[in-house]
């Protein structure tokens, strides 16, 4: 059954892969290394204490020293420069002057260009920038045809380029009437906060060599409907791109609330847990075996926690099982509606008296999103967070595919295939287990170099999920397993 090979770190291969006493073995060192990670890359004590869940995921990961060096490199002032740069433009209204030098979305657009093209000449020519033009007809909030124009930068990736992995803020702003096109919105948290983040990490890394391919993106019509989002994902998806992890940065400039609370080391990550692309056949399964926590979106964030959540970044990441906010939406949900995992970096708790608001003053109270409402070194950390997930999942094994339980036969021990990847620097596969009612992998047992394991436990009980590890000692997100008769 199982198909391990004389280097599997589990231990010689018995008839069913991994037995029921040798699991829950496992499960006390799996608890040891929780404990001896505990307090590991701790935020600060404000930040701690805010936390209870301060215990590290079995399956964390801890920052190499490769990761460390590019996350020093990370400029809090260089933040502060772009942010106060783009809210300069006056308004970025995606409805804005197009070709006023000084003034209007336009202006921002070939500012944020000639930017990632100055980052991309220490590339080597590895990263190219260009910008992804199209015209959108008529809609409710775009009352003529309007061209949208995203600023993309792509880093290749030298040892698997088709594999790819994005992060984008957008570039477009708004004041309180969404259709208001000359006002005043300078948009410093909403969102030059997220294109900020994404710039610095392609200036960054610009001068490295991932191993997959990382996409940087500024993309415009969010306000008025998500538009450049949507075409820069059905770009991918018309391209049959192998897109593998996509992050937007929306709203990540401060930590403080509307009611002057301050939580300046958490950042939150929506992710979905059904996912909003599933078939009628795919929910009929998911109603059957479970895995209403495990899309693939809901994997990228743990991977997230898994890397991120550390003394490297100083944050922790807080994972929020939806979508998005309440009845509110953003730049990852077209990728989500064409099948691709993705999630939202959020500040702690919106302040809204700085988002979507006239530049105004009542009653001695200053509204409008501007730089002096941002906290750039909060910005810089959510950079780190955002570096340290796309850093690693570039350079780790990509997520594996095809993972199945088999079910052809009934029994209480569970058998797991999937399919090698084909890095050349896979060393082979762990299979990973928790309750049903844990939130986080909790158990992880050593597969070796093999597309296939048995385990001892009963899928009736507990949830599955495989993931890759290369020589380096680097993994991938989590696949949670579909049933194969």
């Amino acid at each position: 059954m199982s198909q391990q090979t004389s280097g599997n770190a589990g231990g010689p291969t018995n008839p069913l892969g991994t037995g029921r006493r040798t699991v829950l073995s496992a499960a006390a060192g799996t608890a040891a290394l929780g404990a001896a990670l505990t307090g590991v890359g701790a935020p600060p004590a404000a930040a701690a204490a805010r936390t209870p869940d301060r215990d590290r995921p079995a399956t964390a990961q801890l920052p190499s020293r490769e990761l460390r060096a590019l996350l020093r490199e990370i400029d809090r002032d260089r933040i502060e420069a772009t942010v106060r740069k783009l809210a300069s433009f006056g308004t970025r209204h995606t409805l804005s002057s197009q070709d006023d030098p000084k003034r209007g979305i336009g202006a921002a657009r070939d500012w944020i260009l000639a930017e990632l093209k100055r980052y991309a000449t220490g590339s080597g020519g590895r990263m190219t920038v260009e910008l992804q033009s199209y015209i959108q007809e008529p809609v409710p909030r775009i009352p003529v045809a309007t061209r949208i124009t995203n600023i993309v930068a792509t880093l290749r990736g030298s040892a698997a380029p088709d594999r790819v992995y994005v992060v984008s803020g957008h570039y477009d702003s708004r004041a309180t009437d969404v259709m208001d096109a000359t006002s005043d919105a300078p948009g410093a948290d909403d969102d030059a906060s997220g294109v900020a983040v994404a710039m610095e990490l392609a200036r960054v890394m610009a001068t490295r060599r991932p191993a997959a391919t990382i996409v940087f993106a500024a993309v415009a019509g969010e306000e008025q409907g998500l538009f450049g989002a949507a075409h820069m994902a059905q770009t991918f998806k018309t391209a049959g791109v192998d897109l593998q992890g996509m992050f937007t940065d929306d709203i990540v400039g401060s930590p403080t609330a509307d009611d002057g609370a301050r939580d300046p080391y958490t950042i939150r990550l929506f992710a979905e847990g059904v996912p909003t692309s599933e078939t009628p056949e795919q929910a009929a399964t998911r109603r059957s075996v479970g895995g209403e926590s495990d899309s693939p979106s809901r994997q990228l964030a743990r991977f997230v926690r898994d890397v991120a959540d550390n003394d490297a970044t100083g944050m922790h990441v807080r994972v929020v099982y939806r979508r998005d906010r309440y009845l509110r939406g953003g730049d990852h949900i077209p990728y989500l509606e064409r099948g691709f995992p993705a999630a939202r970096f959020t500040e702690p708790a919106e302040d809204f008296a700085h988002q979507h608001q006239d530049v105004k003053v009542v009653d001695g109270k200053q509204y409008g999103d501007l730089p002096e409402f941002c906290d750039f070194g909060y910005i810089a950390r959510v950079a780190k967070v955002n570096g340290a997930a796309l850093w690693t999942l570039a350079q780790a094994p990509g997520t594996p595919k095809g993972a199945k339980i088999l079910t052809s036969a009934l029994t209480n021990a569970t058998e797991l295939v999937w399919q090698r990847g084909s890095e050349a620097d896979l060393a082979g596969y762990e299979v990973v287990w928790r309750e049903t009612t844990a939130p986080e992998w909790t158990h992880i047992v050593p597969a070796g170099d093999t597309t296939s394991h048995a385990v001892d436990l009963s899928k009736d009980n507990v949830f599955f999920g495989v993931r890759a590890v290369n020589r380096a000692g680097l993994r991938s997100p989590v696949a949670f397993p579909a049933p194969q008769r």
